[in-house]
């Protein structure tokens, strides 16, 4: 069987619709948005699509498309839809991205949400106590030892009035003070992300850092953190520093150290002294008085020899 093939011919009625295709852009668009005709193409059987150039503002490179077709044997042309197409150099929007890849620091405003996702690599599960038993709940390893040591049934009392106070209930709290009983930590990918953007912001390879006259290891405005990331970070205090409550490097600096008006200043050697306005001659001759000896009155015309 073969295949059906489309001419690509342009129909002669349909490509002669020109006023028709322009009075239905027209009518679609805005007044006066209309231009030029720009070309057709043949979209099969007795279907001629017209181009027209967009003057709107904001659409450089758009056309205006109107599609026309006619029945077979027909001699109307009729109109099939119309619409606005970008170009080959059109201005396009950029391709759509999720927020979450459009996101970028310093985006979120007041009220602003930002959920982390569950498989998030910056952070890892952390300690958060809800997985552990009671410490007088039937399951628990102390209450077990406890029955097991004392040789008693398990009641409902509270752990202060048995003989035995078991000591896994205290591991909350201190969790708590230590700042660990959350239900996900930084991990190591989240700990060397967070170190590159902060030396990279505020870090030895700065020009702010290059001409500092010491690094942030040695200022007295420099507040210690704690954790791993306190080998290589520190906060600033300096209100009058660039880094004045950001995370700096230790290999950072700033002309706000606190040190700056105390130390020596590097010695330099003084600028070279050349005075322009004055001519200083140099004879061709050395000058007869430029010698050791002076001469006399009469020597001056005496002949060259010993007497």
């Amino acid at each position: 069987m073969s295949a059906t093939t489309r001419s690509r011919t342009p129909d002669r009625l349909c490509a002669e619709a020109v006023d028709l295709a322009r009075a239905a852009a027209e009518e679609a668009a805005a007044p006066g948005v209309v231009g030029e005709h720009a070309g057709m193409v043949s979209e099969g059987d007795r279907v001629v699509t017209h181009f027209f150039e967009c003057k709107e503002m904001g659409y450089r490179g758009w056309r205006w498309a109107v599609t026309v077709t006619r029945a077979s044997r027909a001699k109307a042309v009729t109109l099939n839809e119309t619409v606005l197409l970008p170009g080959s150099d059109a201005l396009l929007a950029p391709d759509w991205m999720p927020w979450s890849e459009r996101l970028r620091p310093g985006d979120m405003g007041p009220g602003d949400l930002l959920p982390t996702d569950a498989e998030d690599l910056r952070l890892e599960p952390g300690y958060s106590g809800e997985d552990e038993p009671a410490p007088n709940a039937p399951v628990s390893e102390e209450m077990a030892e406890l029955a097991a040591a004392e040789d008693a049934e398990i009641t409902a009392a509270p752990p202060a009035a048995l003989p035995l106070v078991p000591s896994r209930g205290s591991i909350a709290s201190v969790a708590e003070e230590l700042g660990m009983r959350r239900a996900r930590v930084l991990s190591r990918y989240g700990l060397h992300v967070a170190a590159d953007r902060w030396e990279e912001s505020y870090g030895a390879k700065t020009a702010m850092a290059q001409a500092a006259p010491a690094t942030c290891v040695s200022c007295g405005f420099l507040n210690p953190v704690g954790g791993s990331l306190g080998q290589a970070f520190g906060l600033c205090a300096n209100e009058f520093s660039p880094a004045d409550g950001r995370v700096v490097s230790l290999s950072y600096g700033c002309g706000g150290h606190s040190e700056a008006a105390v130390m020596p200043a590097p010695p330099r050697p003084a600028p070279p002294v050349i005075d322009e306005t004055r001519v200083d001659p140099f004879p061709l001759r050395p000058s007869p008085d430029s010698g050791s000896v002076s001469l006399g009155p009469d020597e001056s015309s005496a002949e060259f020899g010993h007497s």
